[in-house]
């Protein structure tokens, strides 16, 4: 096979059905998740099989546990993605929306509408269900897209896309609209990111290693996060008991996900006070504490951290902790260390929380509430994408409208320049 060819080709029927697909009406594209849903349910047998052969190859290769988790499609999983589509399809449809159309002096109205980016390439790694939520998210948006799923899932993935293929043509959308790319080859993944006359955006999903590489190699625009160094402040005006349920909730809810807490920063004036509750806590769930020398003086359970702990995402029951002396030691901290993901303060004072929403800047920036809610379906986004740190296309949690842009529309009745 000659990848470039191959790519070259998927690109430009991806681009061809990009348009058709983004005359769509709403009704017909929530038909064609429908069904694919109902496609998904009728071969779950066969995506069992298919996945199977994934799982044992996996084993083979002498894949480690968590990522065979991840690769594997359990029933109630194959549940979930047709579940996902069943979502996607009761949300609103944001392409054709106008906004903000105002009259200007001259007599003519001007505003913006909602329309697809075009075309999108998504790279992602190990779970298959991300090809269905992925697929649904282009699908609804009326962006056509390139699916690049990872090397240990390709009987999965290709088992997917025929449902897809099968669901898109049943309601008379071209089958190129989701396309799977069919090659193990990692120089496909090259030639997709470089594909800058027929693909519009790359969302790569998976480790920061794959995003770092799509980062500097892309020639096409990129939606990512690195990773996601999260902080807590507990401010000296926070409520103790919100802040301790905070805290723990944001580090011990799930460990190996983006928006977990990373980095716990406490002001000096309660560090004495809440500090011994929060270790008893994290101890409990068996949480190594790793803290600064303030911290290990006051808490002996404490070991000591590193400089290079302030940058760490661990994504695993790792917390570093850090006393500040106040609201400025920890914007200083968080503005140095943070991934630009999501950040929330504890605090009873309005006027320091205001403070923080203003000169903090992540995608996603909370008061009195835990960093687990930086999630697309906690901000009524439905399905997600990924998350984006980036300040320029989509940020925060990627849903629907993340994935299309604004254009002006001008109205007139006979208006001239004059």
């Amino acid at each position: 096979m000659n990848i470039k060819e191959y790519m070259l080709d998927l690109g430009k029927q991806a681009k061809s059905a990009g348009r058709a697909l983004s005359r769509a009406e709403s009704g017909i594209k929530n038909a064609a998740l429908l069904a694919i849903a109902d496609e998904l349910a009728q071969q779950s047998s066969f995506l069992a099989l298919e996945n199977a052969k994934d799982c044992q190859a996996g084993k083979e290769k002498g894949l480690d546990a968590a990522l065979l988790d991840r690769l594997e499609l359990t029933p109630s999983r194959i549940q979930s993605m047709i579940e996902g589509l069943q979502e996607v399809a009761a949300l609103p449809d944001p392409v054709g929306a106008i906004s903000d159309m105002n009259y200007r002096p001259s007599g003519i109205q001007v505003g913006q509408m909602r329309v697809p980016l075009g075309v999108i390439g998504i790279i992602f790694e190990s779970r298959p269900n991300v090809t269905v939520d992925a697929a649904a998210l282009c699908l609804k948006s009326g962006n056509a897209c390139i699916l690049r799923g990872g090397s240990e899932s390709i009987h999965s993935n290709k088992a997917i896309a025929q449902c897809i293929k099968t669901g898109l043509e049943r309601v008379g959308l071209p089958s190129a609209a989701v396309q799977v790319v069919e090659t193990v080859d990692r120089a496909a993944v090259g030639e997709l990111i470089t594909l800058k006359n027929y693909v519009d955006v790359i969302v790569p999903r998976g480790g920061k290693s794959l995003i770092e590489r799509i980062s500097n190699e892309a020639t096409i625009p990129v939606i990512k996060h690195l990773d996601g160094i999260c902080h807590v402040y507990i401010d000296g005006a926070a409520d103790l008991e919100k802040a301790v349920a905070i805290a723990v909730n944001a580090k011990t809810h799930r460990y190996g996900v983006c928006n977990a807490m990373e980095t716990l920063l406490i002001a000096e004036s309660i560090a004495a006070q809440v500090l011994p509750k929060l270790a008893d806590a994290y101890m409990d769930k068996g949480v190594e504490l790793r803290g600064c020398l303030k911290s290990c003086s006051l808490e002996s359970r404490c070991i000591r951290a590193s400089t290079e702990d302030w940058a760490t995402e661990y994504l695993s029951p790792i917390l570093s902790i850090k006393i500040v002396a106040d609201i400025d030691e920890a914007m200083q901290h968080i503005h140095e260390y943070s991934s630009g993901h999501t950040e929330s303060i504890v605090t009873e004072n309005y006027t320091l929380a205001r403070r923080f929403l203003r000169e903090v800047d992540s995608s996603s920036v909370m008061v009195n509430a835990s960093t687990r809610f930086a999630d697309g379906f906690e901000y009524g986004l439905g399905a997600e994408i990924g998350i984006s740190t980036d300040k320029l296309l989509a940020r925060g949690p990627v849903g629907l409208e993340g994935l299309t842009s604004l254009k002006y529309v001008v109205l007139g009745d006979g208006h001239i320049r004059i």
